[in-house]
């Protein structure tokens, strides 16, 4: 029963990696973009709104691995 717990802390911890990597590399994508003189608004917001989006999930997976001891 423990291995199970374990695997899924573990999986969950990789998935928090993949999500941290792909918010940085959209904000990147977003000071590029927002740079330019041409850039498309359109497609900023969007990128902005994803990078919005994954910050909550972030943050909700962070609290499901390491619960408020205070609660």
């Amino acid at each position: 029963m423990n291995d199970d717990i374990f695997d899924t802390a573990a999986t969950l911890r990789e998935r928090l990696a993949r999500m941290h990597d792909e918010h940085h590399d959209l904000d990147e994508a977003i000071v590029r973009l927002d740079g330019t003189s041409s850039s498309d608004e359109l497609l900023v917001r969007r990128m902005k709104k994803r990078k919005l989006a994954l910050k909550d999930r972030i943050a909700a997976l962070e609290r499901m691995l390491e619960p408020d001891d205070l609660a």
